[in-house]
């Protein structure tokens, strides 16, 4: 059985915050019904943009595999009123409604939140943008980029003589994702205690209880994970600046280099993991060293300690030093590349790589499900479909008869 087995959840997002969201209902057993644009006049376009991002397996992305899997994808056109009425249908069914469009495009179709929850006050509508359905910024383009810039981390990431990085993957997307996941999911507790009926046993739908919008800004969900800089900075006057590899204040938390030209992470900024790590590298003074006891002194005299490890590291590959810190109950890692992933017997022990296979029969591996839960399990049913893939069986469901379909399609209102 599936955690969120009848739930019915309907996508109306792009790329990678709202359909990141979606993917996770999706892999916990929900019935996430994907709406994309048809292909224009001359059979090319349409779909999801990140259909064609990267690298690409007969047509479509990889990360597609793994974006839309478990999803049904149906190819509806929102500007054609026809569309737009499909849509309404589908919201009059749907548990969850995810959207990613800027602020003001649904009310524009008559399908915002208002809309929809004339018709199915138990709805709840799930919305992502830039900066949030309300104030001065809300009409602007926000992507996860712009997020990441303005909720803070960009500034904090990298090295204080170099202007800032970004991290390597599109983190303030998936952050809004999480948190509309997390928000959603609060959102149907709400219903539940309010009349709600949904029983994820028997797969029956909800049609009662309270609704309500889940509005997720990207700059505020990178915001929320930023930890003190608020008050350091309204008490202290601190502006968390960029520190590379260390982790500011709290020492010793950093990135080393070992004699083989490998990175490793020490965290020993626990008082007693770092007593335990200073006597591993054979630096019994600064284990006993009074002033060094409590962080506070260590942040003090961060250099030396560094300078210390480091200066051990240079003598150590990085096998060695993982063995020593190991045995010692240093927390310590390398730094790993996909290659390393798909190795480490750490993965591969929690399944964290899963085999499946290309409708053509090509395998290809993909990440796992995660969070694991012990008795309903989330999981890959099928990969990333193929634009319009499931509309006719959708649109059946709906009560749309085969010539009815035949002729939305001729005139460009669905894509089958």
């Amino acid at each position: 059985m599936s955690a969120l087995q009848g739930l019915k959840v309907l996508e109306l997002g792009t790329l990678i915050a709202g359909p990141f969201a979606a993917r996770m209902f999706g892999e916990f057993g929900a019935e996430v019904i994907k709406v994309e644009t048809p292909p224009g006049p001359d059979g090319k376009g349409g779909g999801d943009p990140i259909r064609s991002w990267r690298h690409l397996h007969e047509g479509n992305s990889l990360w597609w595999a793994v974006q839309a899997r478990n999803k049904q994808s149906i190819g509806l056109n929102l500007k054609d009123p026809r569309g737009r009425e499909i849509a309404r249908a589908l919201a009059l069914q749907a548990d969850i409604i995810i959207e990613n469009y800027r602020p003001g495009v649904l009310e524009k179709w008559g399908l915002g939140y208002e809309d929809l929850r004339a018709i199915n006050p138990a709805v709840i509508m799930l919305r992502l943008s830039g900066y949030g359905q309300t104030g001065p910024m809300r009409d602007l383009p926000g992507f996860g980029a712009i997020g990441e810039s303005m909720g803070g981390l960009r500034y904090v990431s990298g090295h204080p003589d170099r202007p800032p990085v970004r991290v390597g993957i599109s983190i303030g997307d998936s952050l809004a994702a999480l948190h509309g996941v997390i928000g959603a999911m609060m959102a149907l507790r709400h219903r539940d205690a309010t009349g709600g009926r949904w029983n994820g046993q028997t797969g029956e739908a909800c049609r009662a209880g309270q609704g309500q919008m889940v509005d997720v800004a990207l700059y505020e969900s990178v915001f929320n994970v930023m930890e003190s800089l608020v008050p350091e900075y309204d008490m202290a006057g601190v502006v968390r600046e960029r520190t590379g590899g260390a982790l500011p204040g709290i020492v010793p938390s950093n990135t080393y280099t070992t004699s083989d030209g490998q990175n490793i992470v020490i965290a020993g900024n626990g008082d007693a993991i770092f007593h335990r790590l200073m006597r591993a590298i054979g630096r019994d003074d600064l284990a006993e060293d009074p002033e060094l006891v409590r962080n506070d002194g260590r942040a003090r005299r961060v250099g030396e300690i560094d300078g210390a490890i480091q200066q051990w590291c240079d003598g150590q590959t990085i096998e060695q030093a993982l063995q020593t810190l190991r045995q010692a109950d240093v927390p310590v890692g390398k730094i790993y590349s996909v290659a390393d992933m798909f190795a480490d017997p750490q993965f591969l022990a929690r399944g964290m790589i899963e085999q499946h296979h290309f409708p053509d029969g090509e395998p290809v591996k993909l990440p796992a499900v995660v969070p694991k839960l012990s008795a309903t399990p989330g999981g890959t049913r099928w990969l990333g479909p193929r634009l319009g893939e499931h509309t006719e069986a959708v649109l059946k469901s709906l009560g749309y008869d085969s010539a009815t379909i035949s002729e939305l399609a001729k005139t460009g209102a669905i894509s089958t």
